[in-house]
C-alpha cells in the first residue's frame, strides 16, 4: 500500500474534481437540442433566451445533477461492498438491496394504477423495497453477531433470486404500456427522473460518504479479516452494520432514481483501486468523484447518440464497463502472476 501523503491525497483529489467538472460541462453543453457553446454560456449566466434557459435549466442541469449523485452513490457503494466482503469483484447489487429496490418499484409501476398511484409513487416504493430487503439481510445475516461475508453472500443470492422471479411475475402481468416501463427500469434510466428527488439523494450520500471516510481505517484493516481486525481493537461488528445500514440506504436512494444502473459500483471502484490503490482514506472520495463523472459521461452519451432518441443510460454503462472490466481484470490477474 502507497503511503498516503497530504500532497498526494491533495492532487489525486483536485485531478479527479477537474474530471468531474469536465463531465459537467460536457453534460450541460451537449444534448439533443443542438445549442452553441456561446448559448449554453449565456443562459447560465442568466442572460439567455426563453428556450435555450428553459433546456439548460430545466432539462440537462437536472440530469446532470441527478447522474452525478447516483453515480456517486453506486461507486462509493461498491468500495464499501467490496471491503465488506473481501472481494474486489463485488458491487453494490450483490447483497439483494437493489432486488428490493426494484421489486418495489415494478411492484408499484404494476400495481399502481390499480390503487390510483402514478409514477410519482415509484421512487418512495423502491426505497421501501431496499430497506425491507436490508432488514431481512439484517435478520438473515444476524445483527447481534458479527456478521459473516459469506452469509451476507448467500443471503442477497436467495434475495436477489426471489426478487428476480417476483419481478418477471409482475412484469408478465402488468400491460404493455407499463411492460415497456418496467423494462426501461430494469435497464436502468434517468429521462423520467425529477430534480425533486436530489436533496434525498444529497443526504443519504452524503450520510454513506460520511460513514465510509469516517471508518476508512476501519476499512483498510478488515481487508486483513474479522480475527485480524478484532485483535487490531477494531469492533468489527459494530462497524459493519454501520456500514451495510449506510450504504444500503445510498444503494436504495440511487436505485429509486434510476432503476437498475449496472457496473458503476464494479468497474469505478476497480479501476480507482489500481490507480491510486487501497487506502480506503483515498479511495472512499475518489470513487465518489469517479463514479459521479463516469455516470455523468454516460448519461450524456445515451441522451446525444442516437439524435432525437434516447438510450437508457444503464445500456451505456454496460457497453463501455463490460468490456472495460474485462481488461482491467486481465491486467490485474496478470501483474498477480508476474509478481
Amino acid at each position: 500500500m502507497k503511503h498516503l501523503t497530504p500532497g498526494r491525497y491533495a492532487t489525486v483529489v483536485l485531478l479527479l474534481l477537474l474530471l468531474l467538472a469536465l463531465a459537467v460541462v460536457l453534460g450541460v453543453a451537449l444534448g439533443p437540442s443542438r445549442l452553441g457553446l456561446s448559448e449554453v454560456a449565456a443562459a447560465l449566466a442568466g442572460r439567455g433566451e426563453g428556450a435555450a434557459t428553459d433546456i439548460v435549466w430545466g432539462i440537462r442541469l437536472p440530469r446532470v445533477a441527478l447522474a452525478g449523485l447516483v453515480g456517486a452513490c453506486l461507486s462509493l457503494a461498491g468500495v464499501v461492498f467490496q471491503a465488506l466482503l473481501r472481494n474486489p469483484l463485488a458491487d453494490p447489487f450483490i447483497l439483494g438491496v437493489s432486488g428490493g429496490a426494484a421489486l418495489g418499484g415494478i411492484a408499484m409501476l404494476s400495481l399502481g394504477g390499480l390503487l390510483g398511484l402514478g409514477y410519482a409513487a415509484v421512487p418512495p416504493a423502491a426505497f421501501v423495497g431496499a430497506m425491507v430487503a436490508t432488514g431481512l439481510l439484517y435478520l438473515v445475516a444476524g445483527v447481534g453477531a458479527r456478521v459473516s461475508a459469506a452469509n451476507l453472500l448467500l443471503t442477497g443470492v436467495v434475495f436477489n433470486a426471489f426478487a428476480s422471479a417476483a419481478i418477471v411475475f409482475l412484469a408478465s402481468a402488468a400491460g404493455l404500456t407499463e411492460g415497456a416501463r418496467i423494462f426501461l427500469w430494469l435497464v436502468g434510466n434517468l429521462s423520467a427522473a425529477r430534480i425533486d428527488v436530489a436533496p434525498w439523494l444529497v443526504v443519504f450520500l452524503v450520510l454513506g460518504a460520511g460513514a465510509a471516510l469516517t471508518l476508512s481505517r476501519s476499512l483498510n484493516v478488515l481487508a486483513l479479516g474479522d480475527e485480524a481486525a478484532e485483535q487490531l481493537g477494531v469492533p468489527v461488528a459494530l462497524h459493519q452494520r454501520i456500514l451495510l445500514l449506510a450504504t444500503s440506504l445510498m444503494v436504495g436512494a440511487a436505485v429509486s432514481v434510476a432503476g437498475l444502473v449496472g457496473f458503476v459500483g464494479l468497474i469505478i471502484p476497480h479501476l480507482l483501486r489500481l490507480i491510486v490503490g487501497p487506502d480506503h482514506r483515498l479511495l472512499v472520495p475518489a470513487a465518489a468523484l469517479g463514479g459521479a463523472a463516469f455516470l455523468i459521461v454516460c448519461d450524456t452519451a445515451a441522451r446525444t447518440l442516437l439524435g432525437g432518441r434516447e438510450l437508457p443510460v444503464g445500456a451505456i454503462t454496460a457497453i463501455v464497463g463490460g468490456p472495460l472490466f474485462l481488461v482491467l481484470l486481465r491486467r490485474h490477474h496478470l501483474r498477480v502472476l508476474s509478481g
